[in-house]
């Protein structure tokens, strides 16, 4: 869980994080190595022996919840087939109704933008996105989502991604802007959003 939240880190930033020694989680990770689940690499850091990182590797990013995901892939993939791709957009244009709906009640009591975040931050979690944000040093916000619990029918149709980052938009407002950066889908670790602002709106 800490790997799939932080991406690569040390045996001994792992041990700090778990509050034991940097020994014993290298222990615990050279285990997960031999079960094919953890892979090391090297990185340089500065004067010295370089760092050894760990990080998951695929076989471990299956034990983390997929939602139905086979099933959902063929239902697509007969929906597509038999009832061509209009259909297929009827149904996502559907879905993000309804999230949108939900979300915006979520959020209907928070103030300013970071309540709003915080909010979308924690229903997202709620639905296995393993979500968090953080403020920048510029004033913007940072929305990380570690993993995508619709990722087998988001990479059979890259529909259901545009369509959430609609509703991100809709639900936090016409004064901000929301923009993907990393993308699960596209080969991220995860997927983040840049929140800001927006400065070119009349007060």
């Amino acid at each position: 869980m800490a790997l799939k939240m932080s991406g690569s880190l040390s045996a001994s930033t792992l041990g700090e994080r778990l509050g034991t020694s940097g020994e014993a989680a290298r222990q615990q990770l050279v285990r997960l190595a031999e079960e094919g689940l953890v892979e090391a690499h090297s990185a340089a850091a500065g004067r010295g022996r370089p760092t050894q990182l760990w990080s998951l590797t695929p076989s471990a990013q299956a034990r983390f919840p997929d939602t139905h995901a086979a099933l959902t892939v063929q239902l697509l993939d007969i929906v597509r087939a038999q009832l061509g791709e209009a259909a297929l957009d009827t149904i996502i244009s559907a879905r993000e109704t309804d999230t949108k709906a939900a979300y915006e009640a979520a959020v209907a009591s928070a103030g300013d933008l970071k309540s709003r975040v915080a909010a979308l931050t924690d229903l997202r979690s709620q639905e296995g996105y393993m979500a968090a944000w953080t403020e920048l040093p510029d004033g913007s916000l940072l929305l990380v989502e570690n993993h995508c619990p619709i990722c087998a029918a988001a990479t059979a149709c890259q529909g259901f991604c545009r369509a959430e980052l609609d509703v991100f938009r809709a639900v936090l407002g016409p004064d901000v802007t929301v923009e993907r950066q990393d993308h699960i889908v596209s080969g991220g670790r995860r997927c983040t959003y840049s929140i800001k602002a927006r400065t070119d709106v009349p007060a």
